[in-house]
Order: C-alpha cells, then sequence, then structure tokens
C-alpha cells in the first residue's frame, strides 16, 4: 500500500474538526522520525500540498479520501495501520470532539477489517466503533462548517 496514504489520513483525521493543532502536526513529524510509516515521503511539501487542497476544496478533499480508501484493497495488517494513525491523530491535541469521532466512522465504514479485530487491537477504544445514527445531519453540520475554514500549517506551529 502506498504510505502517502497514511498520511493523508493522519492529514483527514487532523484536520476533520476544523482545526489543525500543535499536537497533530508534532505526531506526525515524529512518525516521520521514529517510524517507518512515512519514511521516504516528502512529509512537509505534502501536508502543504493537502492544505491547498482542502483550502480549495473543503468537504470534497475529505469525501475524495474516503472514496480513496475504499476503493484500495487493504489487507488487515494495513487497516488496522490506518485505524491506528487516525486514533492517535484524533486524539493528539488530548480533545476529541464529536466531529472527530464522526468522521473515524465513516473511515471506519469504507474498511473490511471486522469489529471482533478491531475491539480485539484497540479493546478502550470501543466509542469510536459503534454505530452513530446521526450520520446525515452530522454531514451538514461539517460541510457547513468547512465552508468558512482556512487551513495553515503556521497556525499549528
Amino acid at each position: 500500500m502506498d504510505k502517502e496514504l497514511y498520511l493523508k489520513t493522519a492529514f483527514c483525521c487532523m484536520a476533520c474538526d476544523g482545526n489543525i493543532a500543535e499536537e497533530e502536526v508534532q505526531l506526525i513529524r515524529d512518525y516521520t522520525k521514529e517510524s517507518l510509516v512515512f519514511q521516504g515521503l516528502d512529509v512537509e511539501k505534502l501536508l502543504n500540498d493537502y492544505i491547498k487542497a482542502i483550502n480549495a476544496t473543503g468537504m470534497s478533499f475529505l469525501n475524495s479520501y474516503l472514496s480513496e480508501i475504499k476503493s484500495i484493497d487493504m489487507t488487515e495488517t494495513e487497516e488496522l495501520q490506518l485505524v491506528k494513525i487516525a486514533i492517535q491523530m484524533i486524539e493528539a491535541d488530548k480533545e476529541v470532539l464529536y466531529s472527530e469521532i464522526k468522521f473515524f466512522k465513516r473511515i471506519r465504514k469504507c474498511l473490511s477489517v471486522s469489529d471482533e479485530v478491531l475491539y480485539r487491537e484497540f479493546p478502550d477504544k470501543e466509542d469510536f466503533f459503534l454505530p452513530d445514527i446521526a450520520q446525515q445531519e452530522y454531514e451538514f453540520v461539517l460541510e457547513s462548517e468547512f465552508a468558512s475554514i482556512q487551513f495553515s500549517l503556521e497556525d499549528a506551529q
């Protein structure tokens, strides 16, 4: 699987609440230094590209990401790595917002890994995996929130 998809996962989870926190950007930089997950990627360039794209297209960027993960055939291990990155990014700023959980649930719908495996691998993250009943309402709220947001890495530093 393309490592860039992991980075895009981190970025989308970082941006889905309408704010890029310093802790989230630092988590990506730490991953870059300490892990093979983003090895070989020009992380700063890609993050800046993502910021330009999300500022230009808003919610369409996030929807495009969701379509991308749905269309890629991933192994269970790759899906679990993607879930791990998403959860860590959402929790990086120590404030887990409803919009972040909702976005994660949209990611979850695109994956084929079983609930049983997710609960075994992430036993203390049940809130992330429980079904949600207000998906359409969330999509409307998120889309309206994105209409006026402009992102910048400088804001997170």
